[in-house]
């Protein structure tokens, strides 16, 4: 298995060479343990920094998107570089590394698709106790949007299985935190949470201005998320609250229209006659909303379809790596590495130790069609359409991305390469 601890990391060339060097290179229960830095087009030395400090991967985005899109593009990279597992983990060394191992450990015994890493809020001494009433509370809403119980949902240090990772969609571009737990208990995913620890703050947090600005935009994002998952129950909640304020405002018009007050109470009527109606309204925007997150959910299983398909495929499991050994005694022996000429040998040991990623689009040559019985590229007849000797145009162009956003292929480039 495959663990790959993915990083965002936005000017951070101060503190990402520690990070790096705290990640432990062997975790039990996986055979290679990889990094991947999410350069999110910092400004200062932080993609160096980290290719200096070893980091195995390296995503790099020309533009500052967010926290939220460097989250994606990281996921996106790191299923594409055959993760079993991944740890996402902050750039200015909050969390303690060591705790990976425990971090992932439910994911490696089947118990759990989705491990948060528990702060122990209550317990730290770099919060305010304004700031811990705040997490307590916002832990408290997320779970009961979420449906499951998590101490810290606030924390970035968190584990995700390879089927997780694929069924997780962020759309919120303040932060992932909490879109992610939503997302996770309405998919029904496992969801656990683990005790770890914190390393002293080596700056004030970036991601808000004020404590104001996050409860406003936490809030909008949870409403959101949830509508998402459940527009039928919001809605028709909605609906429900302004019909029950429209009856009450009819029956108090009627009590005193049948008491003799028939020139009074005309506001209670009109009020009513608007709760009533926006209120029928709101119950048809529910049926059609749900109607629309069925879509929605038909979508989201064709797009892990495609990730399935683009990603590179799984190790075998002990019954086929069986099959494959008794089909490799049937075969001829191949070469063994000793007779391997010395120059194979020499390009095959000089691997680099930083692999760079980009996700930009190329466009590349199709590969010819492979013969069914040789496996061998089949060359297409001279002159084309069908060997009548008239020449077919070729259709060039297609669609572009723009260079800032994350493509369908990543481009693997040499270290040594000053690009």
């Amino acid at each position: 298995m495959k663990l790959i601890v993915q990083i965002p990391a936005f000017n951070e060339e101060k503190t990402i060479a520690q990070t790096l060097r705290d990640i432990p290179k062997r975790v039990d229960g996986f055979q290679s343990v990889e990094t991947l830095v999410i350069d999110d087009g910092s400004t200062d030395m932080t993609a160096e920094a980290a290719r200096k400090a070893g980091a195995t991967h390296l995503v790099q985005l020309k533009n500052h998107r967010g926290l939220s899109a460097a989250f994606v593009a990281g996921i996106d990279a790191a299923l594409r570089l055959g993760a079993d597992v991944i740890v996402n983990t902050d750039a200015d060394n909050q969390y303690a590394a060591a705790d990976i191992a425990k971090l992932v450990a439910p994911i490696v015994k089947g118990s759990a698709e989705v491990v948060i890493g528990d702060r122990e809020v209550s317990k730290s001494q770099h919060m305010s106790p304004v700031k811990k009433s705040l997490q307590r509370l916002g832990s408290w809403t997320v779970g009961k949007a979420s449906g499951v119980s998590v101490a810290d949902v606030t924390s970035g240090f968190r584990a995700f299985s390879r089927e997780a990772a694929m069924q997780i969609n962020v759309f919120n571009p303040f932060t992932y935190t909490l879109e992610t737990i939503i997302q996770s208990g309405n998919r029904n995913l496992g969801v656990q949470t683990v005790a770890v620890k914190t390393n002293a703050p080596t700056r004030e947090s970036r991601l808000y201005r004020g404590v104001g600005t996050y409860l406003r935009k936490s809030i909008a994002t949870i409403f959101r998320i949830y509508t998402l998952y459940k527009p039928l129950k919001t809605f028709f909640a909605i609906g429900a609250l302004l019909m029950l304020s429209g009856l009450a405002l009819g029956v108090r018009f009627v009590w005193a229209f049948s008491h003799g007050d028939r020139a009074g109470h005309i506001q209670s009527l009109i009020l009513c006659a608007v709760f009533l109606v926006t209120g029928f309204q709101t119950w048809l925007i529910a049926l059609l909303a749900d109607l629309i997150a069925v879509n929605r959910r038909l979508s989201e299983e064709v797009l892990i379809r495609v990730k399935k398909l683009e990603s590179p495929q799984r190790r075998p499991q002990p019954q086929q790596q069986q099959r494959t050994r008794e089909q490799r005694r049937e075969r001829p022996q191949q070469p063994s590495q000793a007779q391997t000429p010395p120059q194979a040998q020499a390009q095959a040991a000089a691997k680099p130790a930083t692999q760079w990623v980009w996700l930009l689009d190329e466009e590349k040559e199709p590969e010819p069609p492979a013969d069914a019985e040789t496996g061998e590229p089949v060359q297409p007849p001279q002159g084309g359409g069908g060997g009548n000797g008239r020449r077919r145009r070729r259709r060039r162009g297609g669609v572009r991305h723009a260079e800032n956003l994350p493509g369908n292929r990543g481009k693997h480039l040499d270290a040594d390469n000053g690009e």
